[in-house]
């Protein structure tokens, strides 16, 4: 039988770990969604040549790598003496990460609403917050929501990052354990397991809202 020295203290450790992951996760999806509505509005509504400095401070955060967003991140708060603990520079750099994806989202979802319909509402004398809030967001949130979920359960994974800054979450919590235990391989596969598990219901979520917005039902 397979036999291990993993205990259930050890088990509340990885789960104290999870916890963490899912505070980051659910902080930066947050805020980075509401900065990417923004500034995806704000691409859309500017124009390619009046957009184009916030369209390349964006490209800046989609291209460097997240790793050294967080290094850079960290560094430039204590230069600045923002005085910032781990969790809050994590989630201000992962924010500003998810946003920059968002925004290409957001965008995308916007101009995929066909020109005749929003003619077509601001003719029926729509303002144009009525013909944003009526037309465009049901129909854009509908083509953008496999895209958000597929980021948000990328920033999930992308979230293991912060452990070089100090955070243990889960996969750090996952990296004392095997330090200690010499049992990489199963701590491992609890560690990737809890991952999906906690990935799983916002995938299905995801799922369900997408076959329920569908235009075929």
């Amino acid at each position: 039988m397979f036999d291990t020295a993993l205990s259930w203290n050890d088990m509340m450790f990885l789960a104290k770990g999870a916890g963490m992951t899912l505070m980051v996760t659910a902080v930066s999806v947050f805020a980075g969604t509401i900065l990417g509505v923004i500034c995806g509005i704000v691409r859309v509504q500017a124009g390619p040549i009046w957009s184009a400095p916030l369209a390349f401070v964006l490209d800046i955060f989609r291209s460097v790598p997240l790793l050294i967003q967080l290094v850079l991140g960290n560094a430039m708060q204590a230069i600045a003496r923002l005085g910032w603990d781990p969790f809050t520079t994590s989630c201000v750099v992962l924010s500003l990460y998810t946003a920059a994806y968002c925004t290409e989202i957001v965008r995308g979802g916007i101009e995929a609403v066909p020109a005749p319909t929003r003619r077509a509402a601001r003719s029926l004398g729509m303002t144009w917050w009525h013909d944003m809030r009526y037309i465009v967001a049901p129909l854009a949130t509908r083509v953008s929501l496999p895209a958000w979920i597929g980021l948000t359960l990328g920033v999930m994974k992308d979230s293991a990052l912060v452990l070089w800054l100090g955070l243990i979450e889960l996969l750090r919590a996952s990296q004392i354990l095997v330090t200690r235990l010499q049992e990489p391989l199963f701590i491992l596969i609890v560690c990737g397991a809890i991952y999906f598990l906690l990935s799983f219901p916002i995938a299905r979520l995801g799922g369900y809202l997408e076959k329920r917005w569908s235009p075929h039902d």
